[in-house]
Parts: C-alpha cells; structure tokens; sequence
C-alpha cells in the first residue's frame, strides 16, 4: 500500500512541475529567459537549444540579450525565434540578438489570466485522475482480500489528504502567477 501512495505523490508531483514550467515559459510582459527554452535551433545538423549554443541573458526589465558563441549562427537563431510561438520578432545587428517584449494590454492579461486558471483546473483534474486510480486499486485490493476494511477507509482518507495539498498547491502558484500577470 505504500507503494502505491508513493507512486501516487510521485505522479502528482510530476503534475505540478509541468504545470509550474508551463507557467515560466508564459509571457508576462517582462524578459524571461526560460521562454526560450522550449526552442531548438540547427547547430551542424542537430537540433539544439539555444541556451546550449549561446548565451541568454536580461540586460532591462523588457529586453533579452542572445548573444551566441558561434557568430555563425545568429541568422538560424534569429530564424528560430520568429519561427517559434514565442510571438515577438528578434531584432539582430549580426553579433548580438534583441528580443523586446511589448507591455501587455489589459484585456491581454484578462486573457492570459484565464488560461492561467485552466491550466491550474487541468492540473487539479489530472491529480482527481490519479486518485481515482489510488482508489480503484485499494478496492480491488479490498475485493481480493489483500486489505481490510479500516485499510481502505485509511487508505482513502489518505488520498483525500493528498489530493487536497497538491490541489491547493496549484491553487497557489495559480493564484501568484495571476497576481504576477495582472499587475502593471
């Protein structure tokens, strides 16, 4: 049985940590070098992250600096970014690329505020996914007289209990990237 509740912890566990890279890589106004991080760019035949082939950094609150090691490379960087789904035009001058990110309107951040929130409801779903599943198997284990009676009872007061936090976690990071988004 605790193995069970140890899969279930790591399954939830896993949920959060997409949900908390999707959220990094949403674009709140500001430079955020992990946006780049889901975009590949062809070094010698191989597809490879931009943070491998150059380096990514903040130089102000709105513009991030690309400034690749290989000055060969700059015009398939540049070519990667606009191809992406990042949404912002790189401005290059051959050595150096510079990603400006426009302020964000207001209905902009109603908009991505909601998609916050259905990120989070898909998270919360998918971890009600994995206790239905805890909850399936300590019945069939119960069916097979593998467990008694209190073990069940237990067993799905404790995934109540595990749903619980992890839902109310995401509940916070929802609640901190909205806040994140919605201010000026």
């Amino acid at each position: 049985m605790n193995e069970l509740f140890e899969n279930a912890k790591n399954k939830m566990n896993k949920t959060l940590e997409s949900l908390s890279s999707e959220y990094i890589s949403i674009r709140a106004g500001r430079a955020n070098p992990s946006i780049l991080d889901k975009i590949t760019v062809d070094y010698y035949g191989t597809p490879t992250p931009i943070n491998q082939v150059a380096s990514i950094s903040v130089t102000e609150a709105r513009i991030l600096t690309v400034q690749p090691w290989d000055a060969s490379i700059t015009s398939a960087i540049e070519k990667a970014i606009q191809k992406s789904d990042v949404g912002i035009n790189p401005q290059s001058d051959g050595k150096v690329i510079r990603i400006i990110f426009p302020q964000l309107t207001e209905d902009r951040r109603k908009e991505i505020s909601k998609d916050i929130s259905k990120m989070a409801e898909e998270s919360k779903i998918s971890i009600r996914n994995v206790r239905r599943d805890v909850l399936d198997k300590l019945k069939s284990m119960k069916k097979n007289s593998e467990i008694t009676e209190d073990d069940l009872k237990h067993g799905e007061k404790k995934a109540q209990d595990l749903t619980d936090k992890f839902c109310s976690e995401i509940d916070s990071l929802c609640e901190k990237k909205t806040k994140q988004i919605l201010e000026l």
